[in-house]
């Protein structure tokens, strides 16, 4: 009955922290610099620390939290599309950085599961807004999205080095 318990405390913990992540992406998304099309935020320097703290679970919190800001943030269209990539961005990440083995992901991993989302995050933006706005305002966009994913990415990488939650 113990074991029960403690799975369903574990559980328990996972869904609070999993709301406190939504809302700390929602924070990092609706603080933003707006753009011509869009805004920059740093949301997935959030996303990639949730990842880093709860692995795949992460990914509807980081969807949620994403598309919320986008909702408040004015840009309603964004809400399905940002959910579905940012949500997958998540996803990328914990499958680069892998299963955990009690050893913290080396620097290359960290590297790469940012490089490889960014990639994805700037794809899906791109292919959203080719459809939306055409081709020229979709170009123009990448440099805005290019921006925020290596802010994400200066931010998020050293931070994971600083966490030392045990969840």
């Amino acid at each position: 009955m113990t074991e029960l318990n403690d799975k369903k405390n574990n559980n328990l913990k996972k869904i609070a922290v999993g709301g406190i992540i939504a809302a700390f992406v929602f924070l990092g998304t609706i603080l933003h610099i707006p753009t011509a099309v869009g805004f920059i935020n740093l949301g997935d320097a959030v996303i990639f620390l949730a990842v880093f703290l709860l692995g795949p679970a992460a990914a509807l919190p980081a969807a949620i939290g994403s598309a919320l800001g986008d909702l408040l943030a004015g840009y309603p269209v964004y809400i399905v599309p940002t959910f579905i990539i940012k949500g997958l961005m998540a996803l990328i990440i914990a499958l680069v950085l892998g299963k955990r083995s009690g050893k913290k992901p080396s620097f290359i991993k960290r590297f790469t599961a940012s490089i490889a989302a960014e990639a994805l995050m700037i794809a899906g933006y791109f292919a959203f807004e080719m459809i939306l706005y055409g081709a020229a305002l979709a170009v123009g966009s990448i440099l805005f999205n290019l921006i925020q994913a290596v802010a994400a990415m200066f931010v998020a990488i050293p931070l994971t080095y600083m966490i030392r939650i045990k969840l």
